[in-house]
């Protein structure tokens, strides 16, 4: 469709978002085993958890920060396939009876219900594996060096300091009252780390950065990050079942802080929006080249799913 993410771009952010998303479903398939490669049956669970699901925030944000950098197209499809893949992990993991225990994602069957908790297990197992095959593909020297940064970045945003260290803070706090800070401290490496991984993925595809247009970079991706976990909080308060695609109100009964039980309704609402104000603003010394970033950043914050 594209050799390379390009600035001027006439296309109507509806048709854009399709377009790269429909992109982004095609690398998921194509990393992804075959149906019928042994063995199937976890091959088919990968395939059950992954394909034909979800908004694709993450690699949108690859595409579009590739856009920053004139990144060839394929290389930012891999790397924000290899972040939603991670992603798709977590929410295999995250629904599991040891964790939150849920039966529905994605308006349907959650993966320990539609095959088993092993299956389930071995599937996050897998799809992270196979995250870090995709990224770390290289083809000589120099794209080496370059595969190798952007591997040690989806590492640390993956781990103990990043989503599972979020999980971990997550799960020790039920039942408790977090104070803001905490709460953003969690979701920062939650939610926001991937986020964050996604976007400087998708820039690290291209030319480099400099200093200051990376420190500006990060300062979207973490405010966008929050930005989104306190959307989140608040459709799971408001949504219901139907249009969220998973059980509605699961935090509350769980006993879980979230942005909504620490600053009340209309707080949270007037949080997203000071974290879209900032995230806007920390795209303004790139101009007209942010202009899908500011977009996504616009969906993210209004989206009703």
């Amino acid at each position: 469709m594209f050799d390379r993410m390009t600035l001027a771009d006439p296309v109507p952010f509806q048709a854009w978002m399709q377009a790269h998303q429909a992109l982004a479903e095609r690398e998921l398939d194509r990393l992804l085993p075959a149906v019928g490669t042994p063995p199937s049956r976890l091959h088919e669970a990968m395939r059950y958890a992954v394909v034909g699901g979800g908004k694709r925030v993450r690699p949108l944000l690859a595409f579009a920060a590739g856009a920053l950098t004139g990144a060839p197209v394929e290389r930012v499809a891999t790397a924000g396939a290899a972040v939603e893949l991670i992603h798709a992990y977590s929410l295999v993991h995250d629904d599991m009876p040891c964790m939150d225990d849920d039966i529905l994602r994605r308006g349907k069957p959650t993966v320990h219900v539609a095959f088993d908790q092993a299956t389930a297990l071995l599937v996050g197992d897998a799809l992270q594996s196979l995250a870090f095959e995709a990224l770390a593909r290289c083809a000589d020297r120099e794209a080496c060096d370059a595969a190798l940064e952007r591997v040690a970045l989806l590492a640390r945003a993956s781990g103990s300091r990043g989503m599972a260290g979020g999980q971990a803070m997550d799960l020790e706090s039920v039942g408790r009252r977090l104070s803001q800070p905490e709460l953003e401290t969690m979701h920062a490496l939650k939610t926001g780390a991937l986020i964050g991984c996604a976007t400087l993925l998708g820039a690290l595809c291209g030319s480099p950065l400099g200093d200051g247009e990376r420190a500006a970079l990060e300062r979207f991706a973490r405010t966008i990050g929050l930005a989104f976990q306190v959307v989140d909080d608040l459709l799971d308060a408001e949504a219901s079942t139907e249009t969220l695609g998973k059980t509605a109100g699961k935090d509350a009964l769980a006993n879980k802080p979230t942005y909504v039980t620490v600053l009340g309704l209309a707080a949270a609402r007037q949080w997203a929006q000071d974290l879209h104000a900032q995230a806007s603003a920390a795209l303004e010394p790139f101009g007209a080249r942010a202009q899908r970033l500011g977009q996504l950043a616009d969906f993210i914050v209004k989206r009703s799913s």
